[in-house]
C-alpha cells in the first residue's frame, strides 16, 4: 500500500478552514470541494493513458487521452458524497457508482446497506472517496468488496487520517493482490475513545449535510 499526504500550502489553508468548529455547511461543503479537487490532482498522478494525435490550428501534436475503460469513482455514502463533484470535475468522463456503508458505533465494524457498481471491474482503476479514514473499517471493506469484483487498482482519497486507521487497512490488504494507495491532506494524531479522529473535524457527514436522525 502506498501512503500519499498532499504537501501544498492551499491544502493546509482550506484544512484549517475546515477544522474549524465555526465553519458553517455551505463554506464546509465549498472547501471540501476545493479541497478534494487538489488531492485529486495527486491521486490521478498515475491514472491510464494512451498515445493520441491531435490536429491544432497548425500542426498535429501528439498527446494522450484517458484509456479504456473509463475510471470509476464510488463515493461511500454518505459523506463521500461531498468529494464527487471534486473529482467530476478533474475526471469527467469517469463512470460513478455509490457505495453506502454504515459503521456500528458500538463495534465499530462496517457494513454495507447499497451498492450500484458494476458486477464486473475487471481492468478497472477505481478511485474511493471517505473524508474520513478513522478506524479503518469501512475503507478497508469497501477496498475488499471493489478487489472482489475484480477492479485491478484502488486510490482512496480521503480528507484526514488516523494511524490506527491506516493500519487496520494496511493489514486488511495482506491475502489482497489489487495495488492500494491513499491520498489526504493530512495524517492526524490518534483516535479518541469514540473512534473519533484526534484533532479531526468532527463528524464530515453531519457538517456537509447537518444533523439528521
Amino acid at each position: 500500500m502506498h501512503l500519499h499526504v498532499a504537501d501544498h500550502p492551499l491544502v493546509a489553508h482550506k484544512l484549517t478552514l475546515l477544522r474549524d468548529e465555526h465553519t458553517d455547511s455551505p463554506s464546509f461543503r465549498r472547501l471540501t470541494d476545493e479541497l478534494v479537487t487538489l488531492l485529486g490532482y495527486e491521486a490521478t498522478r498515475g491514472v491510464r493513458t494512451e498515445p493520441a494525435m491531435v490536429q491544432t490550428p497548425v500542426a498535429q501534436s501528439r498527446g494522450v487521452r484517458l484509456s479504456a475503460p473509463p475510471p470509476l469513482v464510488v463515493p461511500i455514502l454518505r459523506a463521500g458524497l461531498g468529494l464527487l463533484t471534486g473529482m467530476q470535475r478533474l475526471l469527467p468522463t469517469a463512470e460513478v457508482g455509490f457505495l453506502g456503508m454504515v459503521r456500528d458505533e458500538q463495534t465499530l465494524l462496517a457494513s454495507t446497506y447499497a451498492e450500484r457498481l458494476p458486477a464486473d471491474l475487471s481492468g478497472r482503476e477505481c478511485y474511493l472517496l471517505d473524508p474520513m479514514l478513522a478506524t479503518g473499517g469501512t475503507l478497508a471493506a469497501a477496498i475488499g468488496f471493489l478487489a472482489a469484483r475484480g477492479a485491478d487498482r484502488i486510490t482512496a482519497v480521503c480528507l484526514l487520517a488516523a494511524p490506527e486507521g491506516i493500519e487496520r487497512v494496511r493489514s486488511g490488504l495482506t491475502e489482497l493482490s489489487v495495488p492500494v494507495t491513499l491520498v489526504m491532506a493530512a495524517l492526524d494524531e490518534r483516535l479518541d475513545e469514540r473512534g473519533y479522529i484526534v484533532p479531526g473535524l468532527g463528524d464530515a457527514g453531519d457538517r456537509l449535510y447537518g444533523i439528521v436522525g
